[in-house]
């Protein structure tokens, strides 16, 4: 009798550590059915600068999808948040594009989190990053122009991208309290290689708002893909109770 699974796919920047031991965890509560499954491909540097930003042309992802496809993946999500910065419509048409090679179903971790503050009517913003200053600009600017303005951010300046993994959960931590000050109607910590996850449970307790990663955001979204209930991740924010 054949074994009834879920593969979650996802493309990966070939420097982040983060995501795939954050998203094995997050999962485990719902093994063995839905395992995530990751394919790489090169990302060294977040800048605006021309090299830094073909890193992100939609030639080598759909290469790395086709790839991962050879796995039979039941969704592939880019588990990526460079369309913050190259503009959300770029998402948008990449999905189309991993869909029409591979046949699967495609989202991304942009996707998710807007998906998730256009559902929550978010209008008062908070925005956590690793990132430079011009880059932290032009995402609060698309967040802007998308209807969710941004009222308090803090980033770090590091162009990494994998210098991002090697802050500490207390550092990020405090960014989020800082953020929270400002009374913002939720926050996104936008990097999936920046160790915001684990950190959500506890600090939605102690701020009183709601956090949204993006690790944990490409999660719930592609478990509403394939038709399983993001309520059976607990532990990791409200997130998977509250938006299903």
């Amino acid at each position: 009798m054949a074994l009834k699974r879920t593969l979650l796919g996802m493309l990966t920047p070939s420097s982040n550590t983060v995501l795939e031991p954050y998203m094995g965890a997050i999962l485990h509560q719902m093994l063995p059915e839905v395992t995530a499954h990751f394919q790489r491909f090169t990302v060294r540097e977040i800048s605006l600068d021309d090299k830094a930003m073909a890193q992100f042309k939609n030639e080598p992802l759909i290469e790395a999808a086709k790839t991962l496809n050879d796995a039979r993946m039941d969704v592939i999500a880019w588990a990526g948040t460079a369309a913050g910065w190259r503009g959300f419509d770029v998402d948008l048409d990449l999905c189309q594009q991993i869909t029409e090679a591979t046949g699967a179903p495609s989202t991304t971790s942009v996707l998710a989190l807007n998906e998730i503050l256009d559902r929550t009517k978010v209008k008062r913003l908070g925005l956590v990053t690793p990132y430079l200053e011009d880059v932290q600009n032009q995402i609060v600017a698309n967040y802007a122009k998308a209807g969710h303005p941004v009222t308090s951010e803090r980033h770090l300046g590091d162009k990494g991208n994998f210098s991002f993994s090697e802050y500490d959960e207390p550092t990020i931590a405090n960014m989020i309290r800082d953020v929270a000050k400002d009374k913002p109607e939720a926050i996104i910590v936008l990097c999936t290689n920046f160790r915001g996850a684990p950190l959500v449970e506890e600090l939605e307790r102690e701020i009183g708002i709601p956090i949204y990663d993006s690790v944990s955001a490409t999660v719930w979204k592609t478990l509403l893909m394939t038709g399983h209930d993001p309520a059976k991740i607990t532990g990791w924010g409200r997130l998977f109770q509250d938006l299903r």
